[in-house]
C-alpha cells in the first residue's frame, strides 16, 4: 500500500497535450518547407538583378554602337541606277541606265541635306522613222541631266542598318534630239507639231525616295533606294519609277 501510494503523485501530474507538443516541436516536413522559401526569394532577386543588368550592358552596346556608325558629320555615296521614262507624247517607256553622286551633311544622327547629281541614258523607240538623209532611225539615244538638293531624315536606326527618307528637287536637262540626226524631235506636223520626242531643254525634277543603307562597316554601308522621279519635259508631267544602289561613305564625328 506505501509503494503504491507513492507512486500517485506522479502519476497525477498533467501531461502535456497533443497540441502543445506539436506547437513546441513542429513537425519535420514544415520546418523544412519555411526554411527553403526564404533563399527561394533570395535567388529569384537575385536572378532578375543579373538579367536587369544584362539587358542594360545590351542596350548600351547598341546604344553605343548606333552612336558610332550615325554620328558623323558627312556622308558620299556613289551608286548606279535604272529608271523607266517617257521621252515624248504617247511614246511607250523606255529604260534609262544610270549614274549618281551627292554628299549629305548631317545636323544630327538622323536629319541631314543630300547636294544631289545625277545622268541616264537610253535608247527611245519611235518605229520605223524616215530621216532627211535618206536614213530611217528607230532607237535614237536620248539622255538627261539633274542636279537636285533636299532634306533626308532616318526614321529607323540599328547598329547594322537604317532606313530613310529623302525629298529632293532642283533642275533637268533632257537632249532629246541628239541622236535623231538633225531632224530635232521627229517632228511629222506642220511647224514642228507632232513630235515623236520632247524638245530638248531644261525643267523642274523632283524625287521621292525611301533609302534603306546595309553598314559593312560603321564608315561604310551598302544602299538601295526605290524612288518616285517626276520631270516636266514638253509641258507635261513625266511620273517615271526606278531605284539606285550603291556604297555610302562617312567621315567626320559631329
Amino acid at each position: 500500500m506505501y509503494a503504491v501510494y507513492a507512486q500517485n503523485p506522479s502519476s497525477t501530474q498533467p501531461s502535456q497535450t497533443p497540441d502543445q507538443s506539436q506547437a513546441q516541436n513542429p513537425p519535420q516536413g514544415q520546418s523544412s518547407s519555411s526554411s527553403q522559401t526564404q533563399p527561394t526569394t533570395g535567388e529569384t532577386q537575385g536572378q532578375i538583378s543579373v538579367q536587369e543588368r544584362i539587358r542594360q550592358r545590351r542596350e548600351q552596346r547598341r546604344a553605343t554602337a548606333i552612336h558610332d556608325a550615325y554620328d558623323h558629320r558627312w556622308e558620299s555615296y556613289a551608286d548606279m541606277g535604272y529608271l523607266r521614262f517617257t521621252p515624248g507624247p504617247s511614246r511607250q517607256r523606255l529604260t534609262f541606265y544610270a549614274w549618281e553622286t551627292g554628299v549629305t551633311r548631317f545636323s544630327s544622327e538622323r536629319l541631314g541635306y543630300t547636294l544631289d547629281g545625277r545622268g541616264y541614258i537610253g535608247n527611245a523607240y519611235v518605229g520605223i522613222t524616215s530621216l532627211s538623209n535618206g536614213n530611217t532611225n528607230t532607237r535614237p539615244q536620248v539622255s538627261m541631266y539633274n542636279l537636285l538638293f533636299g532634306p533626308i531624315y532616318r526614321f529607323y536606326l540599328q547598329p547594322k542598318y537604317s532606313v530613310s527618307g529623302r525629298v529632293l528637287g532642283g533642275w533637268a536637262y533632257g537632249n532629246f534630239s541628239g541622236d535623231t540626226g538633225g531632224e530635232g524631235s521627229l517632228c511629222t506636223g506642220a511647224g514642228n507639231t507632232n513630235c515623236l520626242l520632247y524638245p530638248t531643254g531644261n525643267t523642274y525634277a523632283a524625287s521621292a525616295t525611301v533609302i534603306g543603307e546595309y553598314n559593312l562597316t560603321p564608315n561604310i554601308g551598302f544602299k538601295l533606294a526605290p524612288e518616285y522621279f517626276l520631270t516636266g519635259f514638253g509641258s507635261t508631267v513625266q511620273a517615271s519609277r526606278g531605284f539606285t544602289a550603291g556604297i555610302v561613305y562617312r567621315f567626320g564625328k559631329q
